[in-house]
């Protein structure tokens, strides 16, 4: 029996016993097969991330003496280190993503009609992470979670008839209790695991944002005679979807363990950025430790120093940009889809990732200092000035005078045989270079496998349009198109990408074999143990990688287009 036999009959087995043709799930044109357009898969990847690791933790973790608790975690939990580290930083990057998500959606039109619901539905999802990431962020109980909540109890009490509240949200925290805390911390978890069912379902229902080459106004969604001759849910976009959540998975879990193992080496090789915990707040050292919010809530800090009045403040960093962009569906009501056709919206986002960023920059500078009101005038309306000036005179390109799109590299500088015999040699380099960086960690090993596999990363993206980066191939024009003529100079060059595709599959499946053998060598304490977590995200790392390539070499076809 054939491998591709046996790849549709277990296909097929699924396809049958799960029911998908029966399924209101979207299917997809060929050029939306880039990251671009999977933006929530990767959203949806770190959350359900951050959920597993979080169920773990939840079996170790004890509420009632929570700093203690996240201590015995780190330092005699098996891999505790690892899976605490993986989800602070899962919900980190699950905010980035969120952001990034909404705000593509936003310059896209993508709230238009028929998605409003959606885009409602997504607002209310971001707003929740933020709040179960702070509630999370005070699970560790050092000095710095403790007094994060403390700014948060004190902007609660500072509001009129509100101060009943406290002891309902956050309990007896200040003595290390954070059994309320952790009982908020579930149910807004849970409550962003509801609204995902029916964020995903009408998803599903209207499908990803067409290009706006083929659908250039709202209600942009195809109709059924169109959606009939796209690529069904079962299996490709499964094997997408898959090879995108595994590589968020290996980068959340790969980054925060690298920096937990570097600042367990000598001092001088200590980076910026630390996972673990601070001191607790009964300890001397916690006097010296600059008190801060979580990252993602410096913007409310600063904005904390513009007022006395805590209305007011709320009012500003909360109230007014949250109900607008709960609003805007039903603000912005032309059919237009293109941002230079939607100045003031598009001018209204630009400001909002200007304020976002520049006053979260602001507030880690200069935290807990009074701005007064023409110290706000000088700092923000400069960026007004600019971005009004700018969507008033930026030309519109019609459609048709816009400019080609020319890859940064040619894939055929990195097809041809001595190319591919070259990164053979890279590869085995790379191979021989991970194994002394396992076998013998130290910064002189690291020095000689990350340039190496940095190199390997860039020639392997070069060489192949893989799943987080598929490149353009053939006209614009032909994307949905099924009578155009294949040229057969690209399916021999297709082919010959599909074969090296193959051998690069390979070659990851044998580098994750020697690392997973390598694994088994590595305490499951101490902070030798986050080796143990690099590993296990390098290895999620090349799954992805190793499923993106499968994708390619079997249903990359010749006459896909970008766009």
């Amino acid at each position: 029996m054939s491998k591709e036999s046996l790849s549709s009959r277990v296909s097929n087995w699924f396809k049958d016993r799960l029911g998908l043709d029966d399924l209101p799930l979207f299917k997809t044109p060929d050029y939306m097969f880039h990251v671009n357009e999977w933006l929530g898969a990767l959203v949806a990847g770190a959350f359900f991330y951050t959920v597993i690791s979080g169920l773990i933790l939840l079996l170790y973790y004890n509420p009632e003496a929570g700093y203690d608790a996240t201590e015995t975690i780190i330092n005699t939990v098996p891999y505790g280190s690892v899976f605490l580290y993986s989800h602070l930083y899962g919900s980190y990057a699950m905010i980035i993503l969120a952001y990034i998500h909404m705000f593509r959606n936003y310059f896209t039109g993508a709230y238009k009609k028929p998605r409003e619901l959606l885009w409602i539905f997504g607002v209310l999802m971001l707003v929740l992470t933020l709040g179960a990431s702070f509630l999370g962020y005070s699970l560790i109980g050092d000095v710095l979670a403790t007094s994060a909540v403390d700014v948060g109890a004190g902007i609660i009490s500072s509001v009129p008839q509100l101060s009943f509240l406290l002891p309902i949200l956050f309990g007896n925290y200040d003595s290390g209790d954070f059994t309320r805390v952790l009982a908020w911390h579930i149910i807004l978890v849970a409550l962003i695991g509801f609204l995902f069912v029916f964020h995903l379902l009408m998803a599903e229902r209207y499908g990803m944002m067409p290009s706006r080459k083929v659908k250039p106004k709202a209600p942009a969604v195809y109709t059924k005679e169109e959606d009939q001759k796209f690529n069904p849910w079962w299996p490709r976009n499964f094997v997408y979807m898959m090879s995108l959540i595994f590589l968020t998975w290996g980068f959340i879990i790969a980054i925060p363990n690298a920096l937990a193992y570097l600042n367990g080496l000598p001092q001088e090789l200590d980076p910026f950025l630390n996972p673990k915990p601070a001191p607790p707040p009964s300890s001397p050292l916690a006097a010296q430790v600059t008190t801060y919010p979580p990252w993602f809530f410096l913007f409310v800090y600063k904005i904390a120093d513009f007022t006395s009045d805590v209305v007011l403040f709320l009012l500003i960093g909360v109230i007014i940009p949250l109900v607008y962009l709960l609003l805007v569906p039903f603000i912005d009501r032309t059919d237009e889809l293109h941002p230079l056709k939607r100045r003031v919206f598009t001018g209204i986002g630009i400001l909002m990732i200007t304020y976002l960023v520049q006053t979260s920059i602001w507030g880690d500078i200069q935290p807990g200092i009074q701005v007064s009101v023409a110290e706000q005038v000088l700092a923000y309306l400069p960026p007004a000035i600019i971005v009004a000036i700018g969507m008033a005179f930026l030309p519109y390109r019609e459609k048709g005078s816009t400019r080609t799109k020319v890859p940064m590299f040619k894939k055929a500088q990195f097809s041809s045989p001595i190319a591919v015999l070259l990164f053979m040699i890279l590869a085995m380099l790379m191979a021989g270079a991970a194994t002394l960086f396992l076998a013998s960690p130290s910064p002189l090993s690291a020095a000689i496998f990350l340039p190496i596999l940095s190199l390997f990363v860039f020639y392997a993206k070069a060489l192949t349009p893989v799943a987080i980066k598929a490149m353009p191939q053939g006209d614009s024009s032909a994307s949905d198109s099924t009578s155009e003529t294949i040229n057969s100079t690209d399916v021999i060059k297709l082919e010959r990408k599909k074969r090296i595709a193959t051998y690069m599959i390979g070659v990851l499946l044998i580098m994750s074999a020697i690392i997973a053998a390598d694994m088994w060598t590595i305490p499951s304490t101490g902070f030798e143990s986050n080796m143990w977590g690099i590993d296990l995200g390098l290895l999620f790392i090349m799954l992805g990688e190793a499923i993106s390539l499968y994708h390619y070499v079997v249903y990359k076809k010749p006459n896909e287009s970008y766009e």
